[in-house]
């Protein structure tokens, strides 16, 4: 691990950026406020090359903002350099007890949590670019999948309403509806054209869609959430982070709370995964014995299907670290 000079906090926000350029060695800081642009980001890197800092002795940390974050992180890594991306939520729990609030402290507070957990760090990768294209247009069927559900409530006022007052609307709804739809064949269209032009992609879509009761769209998402299977070591950790994992909650010998799953998650990945396991149960033998098996020893319904998602995962991790299809070895028993 390098052992870095400076620790730079960005508190990013859509017009600017608070930058706290923290020395390591003296833990003297100082404060910039910039444009959050790729221009004003590669002059302040200028700045500090005119401070004779040498930039491979740097790194730069921020909250994950989502798109706000994106000129930061193109510029950076264009750049060649470390850049830190954190989840909000474990920096605001590193502070510990704190009273109010403003940008300038909160890049201070960054970039002293880069500087005191640099042990937990992980540098940031860009994506490929296939798989961003992918995570936008899949972005936008969920935007267009919402309004089109939304438009279609406007049927039910015809069994209610004068027909008459009712052609007045039905119409133009019937027309957005169409429309809406032909954009929804459009975008799936296009995901297909991606994931079809990638060798890599095309193969891990096609080795998720084997197994039992994973369709396309969940297939596509494995492949956003987990970057095409580099962000995630092994099934375990990305059971976690899709909120699948059971944790124990206890203290002592007064506190004996059950076991259970952890709100924060991915909590898309969560809900595809639980509609999954349901469609399972009709499709593969082997998880629906398991099941019935589970709720005879008095089990939770819940809290076996919870056990089927984390079968699902780890079975996707498997085939696509082997390279091969999903073989259902229960219609080989004798």
């Amino acid at each position: 691990m390098k052992n870095y000079l400076f620790h730079v906090g960005v508190d990013i926000s859509k017009l600017k950026l608070d930058v706290n350029l923290l020395n390591s060695q003296t833990l003297q800081s100082e404060h910039f406020v910039i444009d959050n642009n790729s221009k004003s980001i590669k002059d302040f890197v200028r700045l500090l090359i005119k401070r004779k800092i040498d930039l491979n002795q740097i790194l730069f940390c921020c909250e994950n903002t989502g798109v706000y974050t994106n000129h930061l992180s193109y510029t950076l890594l264009g750049l060649e350099l470390d850049l830190w991306i954190v989840p909000a939520i474990e920096i605001k729990r590193s502070k510990g007890i704190s009273r109010g609030k403003n940008d300038k402290t909160d890049a201070k507070d960054i970039s002293y949590y880069s500087y005191r957990n640099i042990d937990k760090l992980r540098l940031f990768r860009l994506a490929e670019i296939e798989i961003q294209k992918l995570k936008m247009l899949y972005t936008e069927r969920e935007k267009v999948l919402k309004s089109l559900l939304l438009l279609e409530t406007t049927k039910e006022n015809s069994e209610f309403v004068n027909k008459e007052v009712f052609k007045e609307v039905s119409t133009i709804n019937q027309s957005l509806i169409n429309t809406i739809k032909k954009t929804i064949n459009k975008i799936e269209k296009r995901i297909k054209e991606i994931i079809k032009s990638n060798q890599e992609l095309n193969k891990q879509y096609t080795l998720i869609k084997s197994i039992p009761g994973i369709g396309e769209q969940t297939s596509l998402y494995f492949i956003i959430a987990t970057k095409g299977f580099s962000a995630f070591k092994n099934w375990r950790q990305f059971a976690c982070y899709s909120g699948v994992a059971p944790f124990e909650y206890s203290s002592g010998t007064s506190i004996k709370g059950r076991t259970k799953v952890n709100h924060m998650a991915d909590k898309k990945m969560k809900s595809l995964l639980q509609m999954c396991a349901m469609t399972t149960l009709k499709y593969d033998p082997q998880l629906k014995e398991y099941y019935i098996k589970k709720k005879e020893e008095g089990k939770n319904s819940m809290l076996v299907l919870n056990n089927i998602r984390c079968k699902l995962i780890s079975r996707v991790f498997a085939v696509v670290n082997r390279e091969t299809p999903y073989i259902n070895i229960c219609k080989f028993a004798s």
